[in-house]
């Protein structure tokens, strides 16, 4: 599903123009990364939290010109959703019915 398909389910039942809906969605991401980016955690209840996860420093190669190559520490956003979310996706049957998706090749 698309942003956009987003944008029209809830205008369709909520009655409310798109392009409100548009800008509520837009500002509503824009809020979250802003926030996130200034290190506060998002928390929704019932929905899930989005937060900042720390990424220790380490040593990777570059296996092409054989060289150590250094990451340093850095955070990456991340969305951890709560458990009612959770167990709403475990017990929904139309998630069961569908096939898995297949696994990237590399």
């Amino acid at each position: 599903m698309t942003k956009a398909e987003v944008i029209a389910q809830i205008a369709e039942k909520t009655g409310i123009d798109k392009s409100d809906v548009s800008t509520t969605v837009e500002a509503f991401f824009n809020v979250i990364k802003s926030s996130m980016a200034e290190g506060e955690n998002i928390y929704v209840r019932g929905f899930g939290s989005f937060i900042n996860k720390k990424r220790a420093r380490k040593v990777a190669r570059n296996i092409s010109k054989n060289t150590a190559i250094i990451i340093d520490e850095h955070y990456i956003p991340s969305f951890k959703p709560a458990k009612v979310f959770i167990e709403k996706i475990k017990t929904s049957k139309k998630v069961k019915s569908k096939p898995a998706a297949p696994s990237p090749k590399m």
